[in-house]
């Protein structure tokens, strides 16, 4: 049975940004969070690294300023670049207050080195950072009397504007969010969820890829539904490729069948020490930047990419073992057991790694408020495009971003949450003339299909003519499943591969406006950076 909710503020994910802002504005209002699988299932849970942060002595603000802009390409917002690396350490400092347990050595805290990063600025937890993270977020949740967590409930849309029968387009200045329809996998019914706030904070969209290192869930919901609400979408060209993550032969991990992520080896490991070799044991970063391994992912994932295609092998070495048991162990001793499960022991031998898709650099355009284009929507997290990585992001940049834009969002999304009332003219979803699906197999055969478009058109390497027939497919793919969609009953899953193919559109057209190379976006038929071209893509 469809119900109707109204909270002050609604939270669609349950990743570091949703949890931050949610816990900052519990004490003035009711929240709701949103998150379609369980409660802990997010980007944040399977981060390794790390939180940036100036907390030596020996570094600086000005230092991890310009880190960023470098790793950035020219496009970082030097503006948002500043604000972050500045309120930054404070909001480290408030998750340790928290209960956020990082790794200490003699007493303080460890901080660990990571590519591109000048002096080692890296607070961790070991390496699952993001894990402990979530753990300590979600136990001052599940303690606040002001906060609903409906675990398994899918955002279907943002509810603006357009569901009151009204004329809405991208030109129109005066869109707003009203809450959002939320599908109830347990129930099978669709809710309609109001606020007078809405803060998107449901992660990143790299599943549109065949190899990633993110889990399933990781389809661009987000993006996809701002984007059909008419909000601006900034810089979607840019996905991180992770350099690193383990390849597995028999078909588990990268490209697996059961459609899992593939399994992301830190970048900390580099930073500690790890070097990259061919198959036949040449060291081969020296050969493309004088960082060598330490340097930033683009340059990394490329140089990796470069070897495979020069070689015709499908994945490189990456070796520690020159480090001690007892270090290796200390400070990686999840991946050290992930690893030997595979059948790897990373203290005596190299293991096998390739590039995956990692990380959306781009997003929902946002101010260093974290307000979107539309009126009473925020957006925090990998979602959301603050201007902070510009073309490319510094590693561990990511979760100081959400912790430090979740925060920055509280006193507007306070403010506006006071002077506007609950749109209770919002109609109930209609389901009417839709009936129960058939024919799943065109949901998973589409969504492989895109994926293995995704990966061999508009991957690490890109060119014109792939970006064309990236964007032929794509709109097949598109016009099939819309016509699926409108005449068949909502599920997550179909939800999911709408989100994706609006995603890859996304991707395909901000490569194709983007006529240069520039930090994670390389084209083949335009090799080289251009002054003229170094500005934001917007949709």
């Amino acid at each position: 049975m469809a119900q109707r909710f109204e909270y002050d503020f609604l939270v669609i994910g349950s990743g570091v940004a949703g949890l931050t802002f949610a816990l900052a504005v519990a004490d003035r209002g009711s929240v709701a969070i949103i998150t379609k699988k369980e409660r802990a299932e997010s980007n944040t849970n399977y981060a390794q690294g790390g939180i940036a942060g100036v907390l030596g002595e020996e570094d600086s603000f000005q230092d991890h300023i310009e880190d960023t802009l470098r790793a950035g390409a020219g496009l970082c917002n030097r503006e948002i670049v500043e604000i972050t690396v500045r309120e930054g350490p404070g909001r480290i400092r408030h998750l340790i207050e928290l209960g956020a347990a990082f790794s200490k050595k003699n007493g303080v805290l460890h901080l660990g080195l990571e590519g591109g990063h000048s002096i080692s600025r890296i607070v961790h937890a070991q390496d699952a950072t993001g894990r402990e993270i979530e753990r300590a977020l979600l136990e001052a949740i599940h303690t606040h009397p002001s906060i609903d967590v409906f675990e398994f409930h899918y955002a279907v849309d943002l509810i603006t504007e357009h569901h009151l029968g009204q004329f809405v387009n991208r030109r129109r200045p005066d869109v707003h969010c009203f809450g959002a329809y939320v599908y109830d996998e347990q129930a099978d019914a669709v809710h309609t969820f109001l606020a007078r706030v809405t803060m998107l904070a449901s992660g990143g969209s790299s599943a549109v890829y065949l190899h990633t290192t993110n889990p399933r869930i990781a389809t661009g919901d987000g993006v996809a539904m701002a984007y059909r609400a008419k909000a601006r979408i900034a810089n979607m060209e840019f996905v991180q490729f992770h350099p690193t993550s383990l390849y597995l032969s028999d078909g588990q991990g990268i490209g697996a069948p059961n459609d899992s992520a593939s399994f992301l080896i830190s970048e900390a490991v580099r930073g500690h020490g790890a070097r990259l070799y061919t198959q036949s044991g040449h060291r081969f970063m020296p050969d493309y930047d004088p960082r060598a391994e330490l340097a930033p992912r683009d340059i990394v994932a490329r140089a990796i990419d470069d070897q495979l295609k020069r070689r015709g092998e499908e994945y490189v070495l990456l070796d520690i073992s020159h480090a001690s048991a007892t270090e290796i162990e200390e400070h990686f001793p999840f991946i050290r057991r992930t690893c030997m499960k595979c059948g790897f022991d990373i203290t005596k031998e190299p293991v096998p790694v390739v590039p995956a898709a990692h990380y959306q650099c781009g997003g929902v355009q946002t101010d260093r408020h974290a307000r979107t284009s539309v009126g009473g929507l925020f957006a925090s997290g990998e979602v959301a495009c603050t201007g902070l990585h510009g073309a490319n992001r510094l590693a561990s940049n990511s979760l100081l971003e959400a912790l430090v834009f979740s925060k920055r969002a509280v006193e507007p999304a306070l403010d506006l949450a006071a002077c506007r009332r609950w749109n209770r003219s919002v109609p109930d979803w209609d389901a009417t003339g839709t009936e129960s699906p058939h024919e799943w197999v065109l949901v998973s055969h589409n969504r492989d299909e895109l994926r293995r478009v995704m990966w061999n058109y508009v991957g690490i390497v890109r060119s014109g003519p792939r970006l064309k027939r990236a964007l032929r497919r794509t709109k097949l793919l598109y016009e099939e499943v819309e016509e699926f969609y409108n005449r068949t009953s909502i599920s997550s899953g179909l939800c999911e591969l709408r989100n994706m193919i609006a995603v890859a559109y996304l991707i395909i057209r901000s490569a194709q406006m983007r006529r240069e190379s520039r930090g994670l976006h390389y084209m083949a038929d335009y090799p080289e950076a251009v002054e003229s071209e170094k500005r934001p893509s917007l949709i």
